[in-house]
């Protein structure tokens, strides 16, 4: 396919989407599984494995799909190292900046690696994961990053993640079986290149002595412009310098569903207030939370940016926080009451960030497919809403 749009166009025909009620989540298992055979090619020409980062995406319903191809998930905590478990049954790797000693027990019973964020942490628990047969991680600070917003920034001064140099200078490391850095956020493998070259000039000495290496998230490996002669070329030098027999991993949330799921809702009002605001039966500030936290536009299908076709609107939430804006569109024709908008690239931390912020209702989520259409649904009530606090 020659651009994201064009999948979207192939992946999520409109007359499985006319049937679907607002607002909603509609995820494509067709969509997600062209992702994965990328990654799979990545598997297999350079030798790595691939984990599902759970905190991105968290949809077990797909995950009997997304498990055909990747060697497991990685887990944030407790809940989602359980989910992991119990529903994509291979590999979990687990890693929190701090883990509490109510939780401790059943996170080792659930994960194959637990990764510790401090020496402090390491010492307190390290040797109870051994004794429980499963191996040991320390999260360690490249030292690079070119993330630009500093919120999704793991490398800034006065980071709460990962080890430096001078932190385990003369610490005895023989309980830790791998080192794992994060410093990517949706970027390019020549940031990638970069980032490992800073691990290496701090951490290099100590790689030989390890059983695996985790290279984190981040890595926009589906993305149409993304080079991927070059990551693969990277790993694959890594892994001759340090041999073949060091597990190399990644673990990418967003490359995995990049541009496999939509959000459809509906406009419910259109008012004026020295600009066309069209109100819609969905919210910025409890359904897509990184809209005002990035802060970023999404794509709606069919629209253009404010200048670029003849009827322009400001699109708003239905909170009642008065900077509850999607963002500036404009359309070809005029928008009307009952028109249904589909917002693009909404399968990743969409549903996973939801609230429900002014009782605002949950949308659904849906998974879709050409062969079967409407796969299956997962609605909200009130009583879920009710249920967080009674």
């Amino acid at each position: 396919m020659k651009n994201y749009i064009e999948r979207y166009y192939n992946f999520f025909p409109e007359n499985i989407l006319n049937k679907i009620d607002t607002p909603a989540y509609v995820i494509s298992e067709d969509a997600i599984e062209y992702n994965c055979q990328i990654l799979k090619r990545v598997q297999d020409e350079a030798g790595v494995k691939i984990l599902l980062a759970q905190k991105a995406y968290t949809l077990p319903v797909t995950y009997p799909l997304i498990s055909k191809y990747l060697y497991g998930v990685c887990a944030s905590g407790l809940w989602e190292a359980k989910l992991g478990y119990k529903h994509f049954k291979k590999e979990v790797h687990t890693y929190a900046p701090a883990y509490r000693d109510d939780e401790i027990d059943e996170i080792i019973e659930c994960s194959d690696v637990v990764i510790f964020n401090s020496i402090n942490q390491l010492e307190k628990y390290g040797e109870l994961v051994k004794k429980r047969g499963k191996q040991v991680g320390l999260r360690v600070n490249p030292g690079h990053s070119e993330v630009e917003v500093d919120l999704y920034n793991p490398c800034i001064p006065g980071s709460r993640f990962g080890v430096n140099p001078d932190d385990i200078e003369g610490e005895e490391l023989s309980i830790v079986d791998g080192f794992h850095f994060h410093a990517l956020c949706e970027q390019n493998s020549d940031v990638f290149v970069r980032v490992l070259k800073s691990f290496e000039e701090r951490f290099g000495k100590y790689v030989n002595g390890l059983k695996w290496v985790n290279f984190g998230g981040g890595h926009h490996i589906t993305r149409d412009d993304y080079d991927l002669k070059l990551l693969i070329d990277t790993l694959k030098d890594f892994r001759k310098r340090y041999g073949k027999n060091l597990d190399v991993y990644l673990e990418p949330g967003e490359a995995v569903v990049l541009h496999a799921g939509v959000f459809i809702t509906k406009v419910l009002d259109i008012i004026n207030n020295g600009v066309d605001i069209a109100i819609v039966d969905s919210s910025a500030e409890t359904h897509t939370p990184d809209v005002l936290a990035m802060p970023y536009t999404p794509k709606i299908l069919g629209a253009g940016d404010w200048n670029e076709y003849e009827f322009k609107y400001r699109i708003g939430g239905c909170s009642c926080l008065a900077g509850d804006f999607f963002g500036y569109y404009s359309f070809k024709n005029p928008l009307k009451v009952g028109d249904k908008l589909i917002m693009l690239d909404m399968a990743l931390y969409s549903f996973v960030k939801n609230n429900t912020f002014n009782g605002v209702k949950l949308p659904s989520i849906v998974v879709i497919s050409l062969k079967d259409g409407v796969k299956w649904i997962k609605n909200y009530s009130y009583s879920d809403f009710e249920n967080k606090y009674v």
